[in-house]
């Protein structure tokens, strides 16, 4: 009768585990983030190098950032304020001044004489 207690308690875990699991998924998504140059790729890519997001790729001339992350972790929301706090907008969260002013000069993307500067690049 212990044996079959034991068997039943173990089916019921891996039922459990696999239904938890099975509710982790993953959102991928573009997001337009502000943004100008390397520099701006690196530090948008970079701030989104942690758990659970999977991957996130910005692009110089698109300014469309494209991520997959867990959703049982992160929001659109979330994601939109880790960039803000790195000192990129989105069209969710605009960064503080405090943030963008932390910016390169190089990367200061609301300048427009910065943006004209890349864009002859």
């Amino acid at each position: 009768m212990k044996e079959i207690t034991n068997i039943l308690a173990i089916a019921f875990l891996l039922t459990l585990v696999q239904s938890v699991n099975a509710q982790k998924k993953v959102t991928e998504t573009t997001l337009k983030v502000d943004g100008v140059c390397f520099m701006c790729k690196e530090r948008i890519e970079s701030a989104l190098d942690t758990a659970g997001v999977k991957y996130a790729e910005w692009d110089i001339d698109t300014k469309i950032l494209k991520i997959a992350f867990r959703n049982d972790k992160y929001t659109v929301t979330n994601i939109s304020q880790i960039l803000a706090n790195a000192g990129h907008d989105t069209a969710e969260v605009k960064a503080t001044s405090e943030a963008y002013g932390n910016l390169n000069m190089c990367c200061l993307y609301r300048d427009e004489e910065v943006v004209d500067a890349h864009k002859d690049h």
